[in-house]
């Protein structure tokens, strides 16, 4: 072999190790998680899965007996048929999983403990009452391990992942490209794709059926069923932000080749459509309302309370806190009055 050839053979090996450089490494992990024969399949790389957050201990069970919290302390709104020593475990561990720097005084005036004069306490009340009816009417998707706080606060103040209306940006261009109609800007909510970029307004702060569709109902548009390629746009923006947000993807629900057929769909595309559904329920009637008691700094820039998509409890993971049920060892929140 001359030497031109050598360098010549040194060169492709160069370009190919370049070239590989850019591929995944195996070990790469499949899981089937649809039914026999309809080919869905998960692909998981290991070294990207996200890991789950480390759970708190469960605090030491309160001794039984002793009066009701709420005849023993003033303004007790919610949890009142406690024992005063469970409600007690209870506001130590909630402190904890929401305010672990400030303490109780975060919602509380220590000189006058009843007072709602602090919005968080106000906020707070209202988060219990979500939590209860989570547990207690969202089973067809929470199943049997259920929230609490910490699902979606993690030890924050404010959870890591909320949402307000995005108006888009301030200022358009007076080209024909400048008319954006809600689309093609590098946003998080639809992981940084030309797709709409506020899907969660669309789709997650109405009850019922929003038209999150692909596929039209019939062979040519007509009336209602009528779903144009703008609808497709939506709806992918919701479905690209529920893959990111559960870090999976499409095929964790779908099967491919029929996206829209529940019959070759994975068993938990229907845990999903009650996630949806849920997500709506607890933003029309539990989150949005809170916006006349919150201070400007907590409000959207159009003055709308933040608000809950997948993320918000998932961050990451197919299940939040890789499933962990700590909503068990606080039964008080596992059930409305």
């Amino acid at each position: 072999m001359n030497e031109l050839s050598k360098y010549g053979a040194l060169g492709l090996m160069v370009c190919g190790a370049l070239l590989l450089a850019g591929c995944e490494r195996p070990p790469m992990d499949s899981e089937q998680t649809g039914f026999r024969g309809t080919g869905i399949v998960e692909i998981n790389n290991p070294r990207l899965a996200g890991e789950p957050d480390a759970i708190p201990a469960a605090l030491p069970p309160a001794p039984a007996g002793g009066p009701p919290a709420g005849s023993v302390y003033q303004n007790v709104q919610v949890l009142g048929d406690l024992s005063v020593a469970e409600f007690t475990r209870l506001m130590t561990a909630m402190t904890s999983w929401v305010s672990p720097e400030q303490g109780c005084n975060y919602c509380h005036i220590p000189t006058n403990l009843a007072s709602d004069d602090i919005y968080t306490k106000v906020v707070s009340r209202r988060m219990l009452q979500m939590t209860q009816h989570i547990n207690s009417s969202w089973s067809s998707h929470v199943g049997n391990t259920g929230v609490t706080c910490y699902t979606c606060h993690r030890g924050l103040n404010v959870p890591a992942q909320i949402w307000t209306v995005d108006p888009g940006p301030k200022s358009v261009r007076g080209d024909f490209a400048g008319w954006r109609d809600g689309q093609n800007i590098a946003a998080p909510a639809a992981a940084y794709a030309s797709l709409p970029y506020d899907a969660f307004d669309r789709f997650l702060t109405n009850t019922g059926d929003a038209g999150i569709r692909v596929n039209a109902a019939t062979a040519l548009p007509t009336g209602s069923t009528t779903r144009d390629i703008k609808d497709t746009e939506w709806t992918y923006s919701l479905m690209m932000h529920m893959s990111e947000g559960l870090g999976v993807n499409c095929t964790y629900c779908h099967n491919s080749r029929a996206f829209a057929d529940w019959e070759q769909s994975s068993p938990v595309r229907v845990t999903a459509y009650h996630g949806i559904n849920m997500v709506q329920d607890l933003n029309v009637d539990y989150l949005d309302p809170l916006a006349s008691a919150l201070p400007e700094h907590r409000r959207g820039v159009l003055g709308d309370a933040p608000k809950a998509n997948c993320a918000t409890c998932h961050q990451g993971l197919p299940k939040p806190l890789g499933g962990a049920q700590m909503a068990a060892d606080y039964p008080a929140l596992g059930s409305a009055p």
